[in-house]
């Protein structure tokens, strides 16, 4: 089940964005999926300052890296002075006054330091749960119409996954709903909420649903494949 976040904890991580957190960090920070960051951020800042923002944090993290590729290579440079300056010294030695104790090599190896540049951006490639890897509670809550027909929707009809490829977002769906209040804020009058006491149908009938084009289930923070 996804995590839920109290109104403290969405309106701390309201701020920390603000202030210049990234979305990856806020996401193993507060334990919790990096799309439920995003649709609470969404909804407490909307779309538009969300996205400001994001840029902004993204912009700030790529001049930090740069900065700290700067440093790495300025320490490289130092490095590598005082290797030469070393081998200078030992050339210059009395070769005769060795010790019978002392052993002295003179080959040299310069190892170059690895930058790795930490890319704080979003990521946009989130995959489906295969359906045999979700554990379902007992009981949840779907949408059908009056003929008992199952409310249908391709995934692009779902703001908080317009960020996914053209070829997902054309994927046919139904909603599974945890919560008996989100599902009546999401039905109209012309449809009805009905329970669902054995969650394994879904398993029972995935092949019965891939064959009316249905690939996906909807289920609040997660995308299920079937």
């Amino acid at each position: 089940m996804a995590k839920r976040l109290s109104e403290k904890q969405i309106q701390e991580i309201k701020q920390s964005f603000i202030q210049g957190s990234s979305v990856e960090i806020l996401s193993k920070n507060y334990g919790c999926t990096k799309l439920t960051i995003i649709r609470n951020l969404k909804k407490h800042l909307g779309d538009s300052q969300y996205k400001e923002l994001a840029i902004k944090n993204n912009s700030l993290i790529k001049d930090l890296s740069i900065k700290e590729k700067g440093k790495n290579k300025s320490e490289s440079k130092k490095n590598n002075l005082n290797l030469k300056y070393d081998s200078i010294n030992i050339n210059n030695l009395d070769l005769n006054t060795k010790d019978d104790n002392f052993s002295l090599s003179s080959t040299f190896f310069e190892i170059t330091p690895l930058n790795y540049e930490i890319n704080e951006e979003s990521q946009k490639d989130l995959t489906s749960i295969p359906i045999s890897d979700v554990e379902f509670p007992k009981l949840v809550y779907m949408i059908v119409d009056k003929k008992i027909e199952l409310e249908i929707k391709l995934l692009k009809d779902y703001p908080e996954w317009r960020f996914l490829p053209e070829d997902d977002l054309n994927r046919k769906t139904i909603a599974v709903y945890l919560d008996l209040k989100l599902a009546k804020r999401f039905c109209n009058k012309e449809q009805k909420v009905i329970k669902v006491p054995n969650t394994d149908v879904f398993r029972i009938v995935a092949p019965l649903l891939i064959s009316r084009g249905i690939s996906r289930i909807v289920n609040e923070d997660r995308l299920i494949s079937l």
